[in-house]
């Protein structure tokens, strides 16, 4: 049975500084995807510009090509894979030099690239993770961005409660291929800030199976 990774406790946030980037992203385009999202438009906005800045720095770079970048309220998400470890230390540098980012997930794996059926596959099982979400009556699916590297399931998105936060990571463990579920979903605390989830139990799921600890 897939492995399941709840990220308890993030590193310390760091202040997030706006931008007046709505021009540069199509403010019409983020308002009708975050209409219907727990992020605020403010939050998507910021999210854009961030993934973007990102992207074009390790473009600029160079070797990155396999790095693939995603970002959720701040929280940037690192998958694919470099050939040495400076440069997976490098992708994380430069995702934290941006003002706009409040903590960094880099889950690079250093190898050799996986190549187009592997890539494939991971596409799949990223459909069918999305479908099971769509087809939950406790998830809005909306909220939930599901990345897939190496059969590795990567969740990401601000949930409504911790039941949904909790059955998202179930619902994907059920998909066909999953190998593991790594879930960086947040909840808002009582000020409306995104906050790391931090269960006080597993909350019904096996110990063996759910994973407690910083990000990494």
């Amino acid at each position: 049975m897939p492995r399941l990774t709840h990220t308890l406790g993030l590193i310390a946030l760091f202040p997030l500084v706006s931008g007046c980037v709505a021009a540069a992203v199509g403010a019409a385009g983020v308002t009708a995807v975050t209409a219907t999202q727990e992020r605020t438009f403010g939050e998507a906005i910021d999210d854009t510009s961030l993934s973007s800045s990102i992207k074009a720095r390790l473009l600029a770079e160079g070797g990155m090509l396999g790095v693939s970048v995603d970002t959720n309220g701040g929280l940037v998400l690192l998958t694919g894979r470099v050939d040495t470890p400076e440069k997976k230390l490098r992708a994380e540098s430069i995702s934290w030099a941006q003002n706009l980012t409040r903590d960094v997930a880099n889950n690079i794996v250093i190898g050799e690239s996986a190549g187009f059926f592997a890539n494939a596959s991971d596409s799949v099982i990223s459909g069918r993770v999305r479908a099971r979400l769509v087809g939950s009556s406790s998830v809005k699916a909306r909220n939930i961005n599901v990345e897939t590297y190496g059969g590795v399931v990567y969740l990401m998105g601000v949930a409504r409660n911790a039941e949904e936060l909790e059955a998202a990571a179930y619902e994907a463990s059920l998909a066909q291929g999953v190998v593991q579920v790594v879930s960086y979903v947040r909840l808002r605390d009582d000020r409306g800030e995104i906050v790391p989830y931090t269960p006080a139990s597993p909350s019904g799921y096996d110990s063996n199976e759910l994973l407690g600890g910083p990000a990494g």
